[in-house]
C-alpha cells in the first residue's frame, strides 16, 4: 500500500487562483468547476495562499451588505497552507491528515511548484481500490 503515492490520485489541473484576481471571477470558477478551493499561486507557480468556498462566502456577504465589489483573492485568502509532495505515499498522507480541517490539499514537487491537487476524496478512493484489489485477490 506504501507504493500507492500522492502523484497518482491527485488533480493534476486543479483551479489555481492569483492574489490580484477580483473574488467575483474566483467564485464563478469554483461553482463552475464545482471545486471547494484551490490554491493561489505567484508568477512562479508557488503556492502562496489557499482560498475556500467558506472564505468566498464571507467575502460575497460582505460586499452584498456593503453594495460593492472591491475584494480580491489576496484580501480574503489563508496564507497558511498545508501542502503535501507528489511522491508521499497515500496512507502516510491518510495518517498525517488526522483531524485537519482542509478538506483540499495543493501537492508540490520538490521545486515547491504547485503539481495539482488532492481531496480526502481521492485519499479514500485510492484506499478504496486497493482493498477491492486485496479482497479479489483472496
Amino acid at each position: 500500500m506504501r507504493s500507492m503515492k500522492v502523484a497518482d490520485y491527485m488533480n493534476r489541473y486543479p483551479l489555481q487562483f492569483t492574489r490580484s484576481m477580483p473574488i467575483e471571477e474566483a467564485v464563478a470558477l469554483l461553482v463552475q468547476a464545482q471545486q471547494t478551493g484551490g490554491p493561489v499561486v505567484d508568477e512562479r507557480g508557488t503556492v502562496i495562499g489557499f482560498l475556500s468556498e467558506q472564505d468566498c462566502l464571507a467575502a460575497m456577504l460582505k460586499d452584498t451588505y456593503h453594495k460593492e465589489q472591491t475584494a480580491n483573492v489576496e484580501d480574503c485568502m489563508h496564507g497558511d497552507v498545508l501542502t503535501v509532495n507528489s511522491d508521499m505515499a497515500i496512507l502516510d498522507l491518510a495518517q498525517q491528515l488526522g483531524n485537519q480541517k482542509p478538506k483540499l490539499y495543493p501537492v508540490l514537487n520538490y521545486a515547491g511548484t504547485l503539481v495539482g491537487v488532492i481531496s480526502r476524496t481521492d485519499i479514500l478512493r485510492a484506499i478504496d481500490l486497493h482493498l477491492k484489489d486485496s479482497y479479489q485477490n483472496r
